[in-house]
């Protein structure tokens, strides 16, 4: 197993590695500290790779954008102008950048503030809502002379 390169913050161990830990482990048996011992890396990272059900993926840390630092400002302008266009916000905020890619953003961002349409359908999951009339008083219907003339709901 390679050890653990300097400075290096998340690193992970390869796939190989992480089978061969499990296989000590369930098939000859090791302890972890064993295994630790053996393979030179720290007893957390066997523990981890053992309770870990999937293989180790390489995950990039996200990145700070630069559209972060005019976020806030973006939303106090859609919350005043939600149809303010993106072309305007981005003069307003004094975004240099791409336009292409801020339209795409404040286009993410945008629904946030938009009022609900009016129009925009209300609609239930079948079993979710039921709609019933009553009325007061029961109304007598008219069932036919082979049922007994009338009936009254109960």
């Amino acid at each position: 197993m390679k050890s653990r390169p300097p400075n290096q913050i998340g690193w992970v161990i390869s796939l190989e590695d992480w089978a061969l830990i499990r296989h000590l482990h369930r098939s000859e048996g090791l302890s972890q500290r064993a295994i630790a011992r053996q393979l030179g890396i720290a007893r957390d990272t066997v523990a981890g790779a053992l309770a870990s059900d999937d293989p180790p993926k390489y995950e990039r840390a996200s990145t700070p954008s630069a559209i972060n630092e005019v976020e806030p400002r973006i939303r106090a302008f859609l919350s005043a102008y939600p149809t303010m266009s993106a072309t305007v916000l981005a003069e307003r905020v004094g975004w240099t950048g791409s336009i292409s890619w801020f339209r795409e953003r404040v286009r993410a961002i945008r629904p946030e503030y938009l009022p609900a349409d009016p129009v925009d359908r209300l609609e239930h999951p079948p079993g979710r809502a039921i709609q019933c009339d009553l009325w007061f008083p029961a109304p007598k219907i008219a069932l036919g002379a082979a049922h007994g003339g009338a009936c009254q709901r109960r």
